[in-house]
């Protein structure tokens, strides 16, 4: 499978990359697979901050709010009670609990595969050189994605980052780069286009090629 090449300059190259079938044009059997691996990813980047103070953490209320009889209300022993307003809340989140999921590596591996398959098929994959940004500046960075049509939500997929192009790509909000074996099925879903390094493209056909 050719796809659009281009040259550490962003024009056109002359020979065109290939795409490896078992990894570029996978048929989309099971698309749960997809969700499950989409949703197993934004949970495991949750950060568990909502905590919420039980009666026992609710502060003041020591003192009875009225004597337990003769008064003709409800009997009361704290204004921490959860039913009253400013009370302690039932079963709120604790901060403690697990929203973590787990998939097995082969059900991962297949559903980055169909991934790429859906962008490969949408024509949003894309291979180039490499990105070679001397300066670090984004204007230099954003001017070659300019030549080789690469819009909207970009995913520059590289062997390594270099810190220069770590800090173009850091104001460019729809760019995100990362290291060919940290491809995972969330960011080439949400991609618009995705650009593979020669040396990148490598890696991940070495990673998911085949039957892994």
């Amino acid at each position: 499978m050719a796809v659009a090449t281009y040259t550490k300059a962003g024009a056109a190259a002359t020979t065109a990359a290939k795409l490896d079938k078992t990894v570029f044009a996978v048929e989309i059997k099971n698309h749960d697979l997809l969700k499950q691996a989409y949703v197993t990813y934004l949970a495991n980047g949750r950060d568990n901050l909502a905590v919420v103070k039980t009666r026992g953490l609710v502060s003041g209320g020591g003192r009875k709010p009225w004597k337990q009889k003769g008064t003709g209300r409800a009997r009361f022993g704290s204004s921490r009670n959860p039913i009253w307003r400013g009370g302690g809340i039932v079963f709120g989140p604790t901060g403690e609990e697990n929203y973590t999921k787990q998939m097995n590596v082969k059900a991962k591996r297949l559903a980055i595969r169909q991934a790429l398959s859906l962008a490969a098929t949408s024509n949003k994959v894309a291979v180039i050189e490499d990105f070679t940004v001397k300066t670090g500046k984004t204007s230099e960075l954003a001017k070659l994605l300019d030549k080789i049509k690469a819009t909207k939500n970009v995913l520059l997929v590289v062997d390594h980052k270099t810190p220069e192009l770590v800090q173009a790509s850091g104001n460019l909000q729809n760019v995100k780069v990362v290291q060919a074996q940290y491809v995972n099925t969330y960011d080439a879903l949400n991609a618009d286009s995705i650009i593979f390094t020669t040396a990148a493209l490598a890696v991940v056909t070495t990673w998911l090629g085949g039957d892994k």
